[in-house]
């Protein structure tokens, strides 16, 4: 595409073309706003589509639509991760919703008319902005990573594909016991010597229980839905992050080992913090996500890492952020959940910044780990 600019001024600019650019894209749509959604990959469901190969969803097929658009699985059923990207991408085609890709957002700042994106697409310009990249931005590994032997392999779970991308028969040091390390640490223990160093250990779930899946139980006594300021949702998110359908007894049993936080390498071997040892010829880090907003130039927006808002409104009027963990609830990053909070956001866009009464408190949404 070539490098133009928008002179005249969106209503909207939705910046990410992810499950929540899209379903308050549906929402802007219904409402007859002018809008545009940007996305820096090269096709819709890009981030999806690269991800691991086995990755599939834990909610079942009925818990992951976009609004106005079923999931087109079988109820019961867990989509792949190709499933999702294709359903997102058909879903932008069936809604004629406007998207803009291969286009990165290098600094958005307020202007006269609102506010102004620099793009590697030229410059767009908005009255309001809804910022929906979502909670995985910039993979992590942490510094101990310089401290491993060169010939060794390093992949960040973002990184990872499938095992062939290991030396056969490896000793696969696996760093983190969530939801990605464990899945990981599965699919490897079938061709390879694995060790899971853990630092901590979040609750973990079965995939069903009582016949029912877990999503079941979680849609019927609403616990993906309660407010992020109820005692519940707080509770919950003191656990941090539920681990689901993978467990470690399971994988103890295929021959998995387990061992405390890592605390460094020399050469070729791991330290942990119980003192003990172990061989290391490939490590895969999953290790999270952290936020990256250096493009937002915006004061105060973003602070040590923290989205300020209200339910996904800043102190700066017109600026949005959606499909952040528990934006307002535990279901707001999540494929299928994501639809209660665009349609909220989406309402407050179709009024004019200036005709709004309520202005937001600080509320915090932690950047993602």
């Amino acid at each position: 595409m070539n490098h133009t600019t928008d002179h005249e001024s969106l209503d909207v600019l939705v910046i990410g073309a992810g499950q929540a650019g899209l379903a308050i894209g549906y929402h802007l749509a219904q409402r007859r706003l002018n809008f545009l959604i940007i996305d820096a990959g090269p096709e819709i469901g890009h981030v999806w589509r690269t991800r691991w190969d086995s990755l599939r969803l834990f909610t079942p097929a009925e818990h992951d639509a976009l609004p106005g658009t079923p999931f087109p699985a079988a109820p019961g059923t867990h989509p792949t991760k190709d499933d999702v990207a294709d359903y997102l991408s058909s879903y932008a085609r069936q809604h004629h919703l406007p998207v803009r890709l291969n286009t990165a957002v290098s600094r958005l700042q307020r202007s006269s008319d609102g506010f102004a994106a620099d793009t590697t697409t030229g410059t767009v310009h908005a009255k309001q902005v809804v910022v929906a990249t979502g909670p995985f931005q910039r993979p992590h590994t942490p510094s101990v990573a310089g401290e491993l032997a060169d010939e060794a392999v390093q992949l960040h779970s973002a990184q990872y594909r499938n095992p062939a991308q290991l030396p056969p028969d490896a000793h696969v040091l696996v760093v983190g016991g969530a939801n990605s390390g464990l899945q990981i640490a599965a699919e490897l223990a079938a061709t390879h010597r694995v060790t899971v160093a853990v630092g901590s250990s979040p609750p973990q779930l079965p995939q069903r229980f009582l016949g029912r899946d877990l999503f079941w139980w979680f849609d019927k006594f609403g616990l993906l839905t309660k407010p992020s300021t109820s005692r519940l949702a707080r509770r919950l998110r003191s656990r941090g992050d539920l681990v689901i359908g993978t467990r470690t007894r399971t994988l103890r049993r295929r021959g998995v080992e387990f061992r405390p936080r890592l605390t460094g390498f020399t050469h070729r071997t791991a330290q942990f913090e119980d003192g003990r040892t172990g061989p290391v010829d490939a490590v895969i880090w999953a290790t999270g996500y952290r936020s990256d907003y250096r493009w937002l130039d915006i004061p105060d927006v973003v602070v040590d890492g923290q989205v300020r808002h209200d339910g996904g409104a800043t102190r700066v009027p017109g600026l949005y952020f959606l499909g952040l963990p528990w934006l307002t609830s535990r279901g707001s990053a999540l494929l299928g959940f994501v639809a209660p909070d665009a349609a909220k956001i989406a309402a407050q866009l179709a009024v004019p910044p200036g005709n709004r009464s309520r202005r937001p408190s600080d509320s915090v949404t932690a950047p993602a780990r």
